[in-house]
């Protein structure tokens, strides 16, 4: 019986279980050169697996091998974060001590947990549509948007936190995770949305409401004015604003902003000069008609800010994270109610563009579309 591609893709990410246990007991892993060696042969070999077991009917699109090796890896760090917080043992404990020592951190392991989890269906959804010759963008742009604001922080909090002067070679393993998805983005947005045909008259309709016509886009717009005064705020507080007001926020609601690592201030700082004028784009895109942008930037604005949200949330109250920089008892619940609320929104936002594209749709192309069907 030939077996499934997907199954295929699923049964190589999970032979990352015997290969770390079996890597953990040789000798030779516990020399940071050797991991690194380790490490990108077993990826080179890897992906000569997947081309071997499809070779009968290879997928079109080359991100499906991408997407197969990324699987295999999220399984890892699965095992990582599983193995950090005690749940299990013997599997990657040479490649946190001489590999890559920042992952035992609270921020290493909620990154972990979400690459081993969310990442992973994502990819195991992805290569079973690409494998029945179905359309994938939606989830692809989602994927990138949360992927890569996971790699840009967690290196960057790497260099300039604490462990930045305990790099090893095994760090250039994370390299490919940064640039590979830059390039399948660039695949994924040339492929064709998949919407409900509309027709022109029924997008000008919806086009003509204004603000108070559209309920869910006026609480969508009171969210991102609220999102982006609070983004402008927890920006200034990372850059040690002297303002009293920011003094006391940092210490009695997020004083894990302070942790040496860095990872939290990095993140508030790539809020501040990304998101934040995303925020403001989409204010505008809320109120001007026919800006198509929104469809495809909600996805991966909002797989963004689920990825950082989950990991700033359970890095702030990870019982592994030091007293002084766990959020307060007496501030927990106002803490989650913000940081929730951040979250969500972004995904509310990105629901409301792809289940009913007519306002951001552009009447111009519409028509054209029109005509052409009358002509055919």
């Amino acid at each position: 019986m030939k077996i499934p591609q997907p199954v295929w893709v699923f049964m190589l990410s999970l032979s990352a279980i015997p290969i770390t246990y079996t890597v953990n007991n040789i000798p030779a892993s516990e020399d940071p050169f050797a991991i690194l060696g380790i490490g990108v042969a077993v990826l080179v070999v890897l992906f000569f697996l997947v081309c071997f077991a499809v070779r009968s009917n290879p997928p079109q699109d080359p991100l499906f091998y991408m997407f197969t090796v990324f699987s295999f890896t999220c399984v890892i760090d699965l095992i990582i974060s599983l193995e950090q917080d005690g749940f299990i043992s013997g599997f990657m404990d040479f490649y946190i001590k001489e590999g890559e020592p920042y992952l035992r951190t609270p921020y290493g392991r909620m990154i972990c947990y979400w690459d081993g989890t969310v990442h992973y269906a994502l990819y195991l959804m992805m290569v079973t549509r690409i494998s029945k010759r179905q359309g994938y963008r939606s989830a692809g742009l989602y994927w990138l948007g949360s992927i890569l604001l996971s790699m840009f922080v967690f290196l960057a909090g790497n260099i300039v936190g604490k462990y930045g002067s305990d790099i090893r070679p095994a760090f250039l393993l994370n390299i490919p995770f940064l640039f590979l998805p830059v390039w399948a983005g660039m695949k994924v947005s040339e492929k064709p949305r998949t919407l409900t045909p509309r027709t022109a008259a029924e997008v000008a309709v919806e086009q003509q409401k204004l603000p108070h016509q559209r309920p869910l886009d006026l609480l969508l717009l009171i969210f991102l004015l609220s999102a982006i005064a609070y983004t402008l705020f927890r920006g200034f507080v990372a850059l040690d604003c002297p303002l009293e007001s920011c003094f006391n926020y940092i210490y009695q609601y997020e004083p894990y902003l302070k942790d040496p690592v860095a990872y939290p201030k990095v993140q508030m700082l790539v809020y501040l000069f990304y998101a934040l004028p995303l925020l403001c784009l989409f204010v505008y895109g809320l109120l001007k008609p026919g800006c198509s942008w929104m469809l495809d930037w909600t996805l991966v604005f909002a797989g963004a800010v689920a990825q950082s949200q989950f990991t700033h949330i359970g890095g702030s109250l990870h019982p592994w994270t030091p007293y002084t920089y766990r959020v307060p008892e007496e501030t927990m619940w106002p803490f989650l109610l913000m940081n929730l609320l951040y979250a969500v929104g972004p995904q509310i936002l990105a629901l409301r563009c792809l289940m009913h594209p007519e306002f951001f749709l552009s009447p111009a192309a519409l028509r054209e579309a029109d005509q052409d069907k009358k002509h055919k």
